[in-house]
């Protein structure tokens, strides 16, 4: 069983900035991909960032070139930069793990994330 714990949300302005870390109960070098997915009100889930236990990461389209994913398999945390946010990108921003020790995929309870105008 992996527990992910989730932090760094919040209230930001407009083209501000936020860095959202994701902490795991176990080794996250274990786990294949780790990753951010966002659910607004009324909207579909969509992915935000993921990234490999071999340092490869993807981004979704909406959020390319404004946010930064990485792993520090040190503290077994992922962190999610994000720069120039949006309105709308408020969102419920969730924490993936998926496969530890190749099976499984696990979520974080979730952290808000607020943009004013």
């Amino acid at each position: 069983q992996v527990q992910l714990v989730e932090s760094g949300g919040g209230l930001v302005q407009a083209g501000g900035s936020l860095r959202l870390s994701c902490t795991a109960s176990v080794p996250i070098s274990f786990i294949s991909t780790m990753g951010w997915y966002r659910q607004a009100p009324g909207k579909q889930r969509e992915l935000v960032a993921q990234i490999t236990n071999d340092d490869t990461a993807s981004y979704g389209n909406s959020v390319k070139a404004r946010v930064t994913i990485s792993r520090d398999n040190a503290k077994n945390t992922v962190h999610l930069q994000m720069d120039n946010l949006k309105p709308d990108d408020t969102a419920v921003y969730r924490c993936i793990a998926d496969k530890y020790l190749g099976r499984g995929t696990y979520w974080g309870q979730g952290t808000q994330v607020t943009v004013s105008a």
